[in-house]
């Protein structure tokens, strides 16, 4: 059994400006930026204490619209084939997010990706522009804790929330500098074919998942022309209004947490087996209103009612059924009132990769009106989850923003010659729903094929022989599946999968696209 572990990836090159409109299929227009002739130095050293694994750091432009003006550092790693007489090439990752670490990724790959994998690919991870290693995103701690609820009561609290991410983006701004307006996954697509063509290798292979998918999307869109072969699994929808991100994400989280009710129902090992489930859980989310629950793993981490949906959503992604259920029988037994922790010491300064998402994404919404009606719509879609906290949550934090969408939402079409693309879904996922996988694959037009796992959780590939194997195949071999493979579900919790159960239960952070 694989897992992941969250992972930052980011690598850089710089070159002449070269502007104007790459025209895709059905006329879908995209900017085109970068330079296809850059390439510079990659500055290679030890990676920590793993001599499997090194770390590179190369410079990159701010801006590809600008590819001669001021660089950065992005920040590489590469675990060579340990097979080298039967390398294929090399096997670009990245682990989603937005803010997840390719550098850690590759680290990890050895708990992740088949020893075949391994043998016969230099796997090569990017901690990506503005993340972890890579001159991150930064913000000031003070400012980012004054946050306000994602749920405004009124037009008041609505326009609250839209000044606080106005001046939440203008503190960033400042802390991070000229980096912070150039960290959509489109930046990002133009700094790995630069990487790419740093490293001398005239194509790539690519496995992303998650948050990772749409940079995949997007790399084939741009430059399919040196594509060998990509994966992508649990797929972004780039093409979807506020109103279809938001409801489909409520589906996705409700239809999961439907799951594990019925999976108590017939497992006896469940610690809520023969009980009803769904009307416990509204018991504990209305004592998390009423501030009556902490933590049972973090001591006085008090719970309030999004926070405890966060939490249990985040669960679901292994998913990890035992230990959700476990928590919940925990809460249960807790009584009176919290009482909150001192916590630790605030830093000066946070991390947040998160800003990635407001530049790949327009999601407005005209006033309170109309958030309370996609709330409600959310409510009536999703009675136990109460919608997904992770989608509303990217919908609140983009509101309000002065600053244009770099990367707004577009039709996903594949470049012409482009080898097909492999994409693969659980029917059960709470953060990528398999709309969102089914909406893509139809965009493609005939240049991706869909496999199915007919199971849970948040990522396919480590959750079985079926996918694994389709996946392998595909890569080494460049086999494609045929069009409507299906693969069994294997049922957590005796085979959870690759990114299955927090350790020691449910978590204490809230999840994101990763």
């Amino acid at each position: 059994m694989r897992r992941i572990s969250r992972a930052l990836g980011a690598v850089v090159v710089c070159g002449a400006l070269v502007t104007g409109v790459v025209t895709g299929v059905a006329g879908a227009q995209v900017e085109q930026r970068g330079d296809a002739g850059y390439r510079a130095d990659i500055a290679w050293g030890p990676c920590g204490e793993m001599p499997s694994v090194e770390c590179g750091t190369v410079r990159m432009p701010v801006d590809w619209g600008k590819p001669r003006g001021e660089k950065f550092d992005l920040v590489l790693a590469r675990r060579k084939a340990t097979d080298p007489a039967a390398r294929k090439g090399v096997l670009f990752v990245n682990p989603g997010g937005p803010g997840g670490s390719g550098v850690d990724f590759v680290m990890a790959a050895d708990a992740y990706f088949s020893a075949e994998l391994l043998a016969k690919f230099d796997v090569i991870g990017v901690d990506p522009r503005g993340v972890a290693r890579s001159n991150p995103v930064v913000c000031s701690a003070e400012k980012v804790a004054q946050q306000p609820s994602n749920y405004p009561a009124d037009q008041a609290e609505f326009e609250a929330l839209r000044r606080y991410n106005r001046e939440l983006a203008a503190d960033c701004r400042e802390r991070t500098g000229p980096l912070f307006d150039h960290v959509d996954t489109l930046s990002g697509v133009e700094d790995m074919d630069a990487v790419r063509r740093s490293l001398g290798e005239r194509e790539l292979s690519y496995y992303g998942i998650s948050y990772g998918t749409l940079l995949g999307q997007q790399y084939a869109q741009r430059h399919g022309d040196r594509v060998r072969a990509m994966v992508i699994d649990s797929n972004m929808d780039h093409d979807q209004g506020t109103w279809e991100f938001g409801t489909r994400e409520a589906v996705g989280a409700e239809d999961s947490f439907v799951e594990f009710v019925a999976w108590c129902g017939r497992d006896e090992s469940c610690a809520l087996h023969g009980r009803d489930v769904p009307a416990l859980w509204k018991q504990l989310l209305d004592r998390a209103e009423r501030g009556e629950l902490t933590h049972p793993n973090a001591p006085g981490l008090v719970l309030d009612r999004a926070f405890l949906r966060s939490l249990v959503l985040g669960a679901l992604y292994g998913p990890s059924w035992s230990a959700i259920a476990d928590f919940l029988v925990a809460l249960e037994a807790q009584g009176g009132s919290a009482v909150a922790g001192a916590g630790a010491p605030e830093p000066e300064l946070v991390e947040n990769p998160f800003e990635v998402f407001c530049q790949d994404w327009n999601l407005p919404l005209r006033d309170h009106r109309e958030f309370a009606r996609l709330r409600a719509r959310s409510l009536e879609l999703a009675p136990n989850m109460e919608g997904s906290t992770l989608g509303e949550g990217a919908i609140a934090a983009c509101q309000g923003r002065a600053d244009a969408v770099d990367n707004p939402q577009r039709p996903w079409r594949v470049a012409p010659g482009t080898p097909k693309v492999l994409m693969l879904n659980a029917l059960h996922d709470p953060s990528t729903p398999y709309s969102w996988a089914v909406g893509a694959h139809r965009q493609g037009r005939g240049a991706a094929v869909l496999l199915t796992y007919e199971g849970w959780g948040h990522g396919v590939y480590g959750r079985g022989a079926c996918a694994d194997g389709h996946t392998d195949r595909y890569l080494v071999d460049l086999e494609v599946p045929r069009e409507g493979t299906r693969c069994a579900g294997v049922e957590p919790p005796a085979a959870a999968g690759s990114r299955a159960s927090v350790p020691g239960g449910v978590g204490v952070e809230r999840p994101t696209w990763g």
